[in-house]
């Protein structure tokens, strides 16, 4: 005999008390129907099969963890970002597209998600729906709370990150009042060319995630070594470059300013796609004692500078002192013959006035051509 929706409730919320991904069964199970849950972004959350139901739509949102802004405009032209009951979203056959039942996750009169049934014969009828919108209320409040504390955690990263020591030290009070993981830490930044939105339904809870200077900071337990990754995944499945940078192990919150300035400067030289410690940077890591303006003017000469307008002569040098001087095995990385790789050595000597079996020449010239790169 079917459950009322009272009855439903009763049953459900007096056992114990279920997280989003046990609510998204609960709902599937209830209503026969495959179901999906997704935050108000449209980043998932969790979902539940329901027989072997599917279509692209559903199908996009699983694998990469958010639906397209093609689909959330369509979605959200129905009005469900201000529905307060359930909302039926009509198939679009051109795109193979299955009729679908949207429950908005609401807490406060505030919409925090949504729950979507695929009901492309329409079964779901209004009494039924009606069962699952406790489990609705179920999720907006836990969404509700969650998005609070994140929020909250948030804001006291970003004051870790701050140029004033007074928002600083309140900020490693409120965390440690708050029960953060204990320490040591990793910060690491994440740049793109444009901060995309980080799904944090998918990160550990006790992650804590901001934007700062449009990087996205993350501070999290040393010994969760997996989340870094899992961050630049969720960003890189949209199609963004992304160039990370790590510091590891950060001692204490107090530290955590100083670990995301190293983090930056490790971000700053990765390639697209890469991830850089700051303890692999070795000389780059000069990046972090002085400004741009005073490390060219220490570390460039005039001959340096005449240098840059020769790609090939540059390439050489470079080439040649990263081989530690060897002649063979820089001859054999360019694929050039040693007689050409002389006489490339003899013009990059007359053009930057440093000879090459001078060690202080040789340190300017290095120093010159591996910093010049990182620096605007």
């Amino acid at each position: 005999m079917p459950l009322s929706s009272h009855q439903y409730f009763i049953q459900t919320y007096e056992g114990p008390r279920m997280d989003l991904q046990e609510i998204t069964e609960h709902a599937a199970d209830l209503l026969h129907a495959p179901a999906t849950l997704e935050d108000r972004d449209f980043h998932l959350v969790a979902y539940a099969p329901h027989g072997d139901m599917i279509d692209p739509v559903r199908m996009d949102s699983i694998l990469h963890r958010r639906a397209t802004a093609a689909v959330r405009a369509r979605f959200e032209s129905y009005g469900i970002t201000r529905a307060t009951t359930p909302v039926r979203i009509p198939a679009d056959r051109s795109i193979n597209q299955l009729g679908r039942l949207c429950l908005p996750i609401r807490w406060n009169n505030v919409t925090y998600g949504y729950l979507w049934l695929l009901d492309d014969e329409e079964h779901i009828t209004n009494t039924q729906a009606s069962h699952a919108m406790p489990l609705c209320e179920r999720a907006g409040l836990l969404m509700a709370r969650q998005a609070r504390e994140r929020d909250d955690l948030g804001w006291k990263l970003a004051d870790l990150l701050s140029t004033h020591p007074d928002a600083r030290t309140q900020a490693v009070d409120d965390l440690t009042n708050a029960g953060v993981a204990d320490a040591p830490f990793t910060v690491a930044v994440l740049r793109s060319p444009s901060p995309e939105p980080l799904n944090p339904w998918l990160l550990p809870h006790s992650t804590l995630t901001t934007v700062w200077q449009r990087d996205h900071v993350l501070l999290h337990p040393a010994e969760a070594s997996t989340t870094v990754d899992r961050a630049r995944r969720l960003l890189e499945e949209r199609n963004v470059p992304v160039r990370t940078g790590i510091f590891s192990p950060c001692p204490t919150l107090n530290d955590v300013h100083e670990g995301w300035q190293r983090a930056r400067v490790a971000a700053r030289t990765a390639a697209p796609g890469e991830a850089r410690d700051w303890t692999s940077l070795g000389v780059l890591r000069l990046l972090r004692t002085a400004g741009d303006k005073a490390l060219t003017q220490a570390t460039q000469t005039e001959g340096t500078r005449r240098l840059e307008g020769h790609p090939v002569l540059l390439e050489t040098a470079r080439t040649y002192l990263d081989q530690a001087g060897n002649t063979q095995k820089t001859a054999q990385t360019l694929n050039i013959h040693r007689q050409t790789l002389y006489h490339r050595l003899s013009r990059i000597e007359a053009l930057t006035a440093l000879s090459l079996t001078n060690g202080q020449d040789r340190l300017t010239l290095h120093l010159a051509l591996t910093l010049t790169p990182h620096l605007d």
